[in-house]
């Protein structure tokens, strides 16, 4: 690769790392991954993709991972370069979070997570990550709105993204932070269309004057932005749920 394919590569991987990935809980999550996929050094029939999810706004939480792709779920990718795989990855790792397998600790315990043929429908052909709810959904974008305003993490980049790696918001010439909700790796964790998001946002969110839509786009009014005390809540919530989980089975 050239000096300027690897620039822009390197662009892409910190585009990446900057983009806010909120759970269904209301946790905001940082991703950090080590393209690419390599075969399993133990003698074992899977992919392998090491990285690191940070718990975003806490004091140095994480979880060190390896994403372990089986040998089945393989043979349905395009390919396991980021632009095919990134997407059902973080879902997927999403969804562990969802289900608290995965423990946030400030130290670096390599956690394996499985990525199997339960996050795939072979009859359908699509993968599968639970369907949620209009209400959920709803909520979803309520959390997506204000973490990614109040983060500030959107404002690296005007351009309009692409693909999942990119940023999720742009920072217009007013200041003013616009999320990206239309953006098909969230539809494929809430396991429906950018068309239903956008619709639902519009229906439960927009109408209660909490976020205004412009096309794909959704800006939080100071309405959203008032109600830091409830989004912290919900995120410490969560963190106290996957701690008891844990706890409980350490002993």
């Amino acid at each position: 690769m050239t000096q300027a394919g690897g620039g822009a590569l390197d662009a892409a991987q910190e585009a990446a790392t900057r983009k806010i990935w909120v759970t269904l809980s209301g946790l905001p999550l940082r991703f950090r991954l080590e393209w690419p996929f390599h075969q399993s050094t133990s003698g074992a029939d899977f992919w392998v993709l090491h990285g690191d999810i940070e718990l975003a706004g806490s004091d140095g939480l994480h979880a060190p991972v390896a994403v372990n792709l089986s040998q089945t779920v393989r043979a349905v990718m395009p390919s396991l370069e980021p632009k095919d795989a990134e997407a059902p990855v973080m879902n997927a790792l999403r969804k562990e979070v969802d289900r608290r397998q995965i423990e946030f600790l400030r130290s670096g315990k390599l956690q394996p997570v499985p990525f199997s043929s339960r996050h795939y429908d072979f009859r359908r052909g699509q993968w599968v990550f639970g369907r949620a709810s209009d209400e959920a959904m709803a909520e979803f974008v309520e959390k997506k709105a204000y973490w990614e305003t109040r983060l500030g993490l959107a404002g690296a980049s005007r351009e309009v993204p692409r693909a999942a790696g990119e940023n999720a918001a742009l920072r217009d010439d007013a200041n003013r932070v616009r999320v990206w909700i239309g953006d098909p790796a969230e539809a494929q964790y809430l396991q429906t269309t950018p068309a239903h998001v956008i619709e639902i946002a519009a229906r439960l969110v927009a109408a209660q004057g909490l976020i205004r839509i412009e096309g794909e786009y959704a800006e939080a009014t100071a309405g959203l932005m008032s109600q830091e005390e409830r989004f912290a809540a919900a995120r410490q919530a969560a963190v106290e749920e996957l701690e008891k989980k844990h706890a409980f089975e350490r002993g």
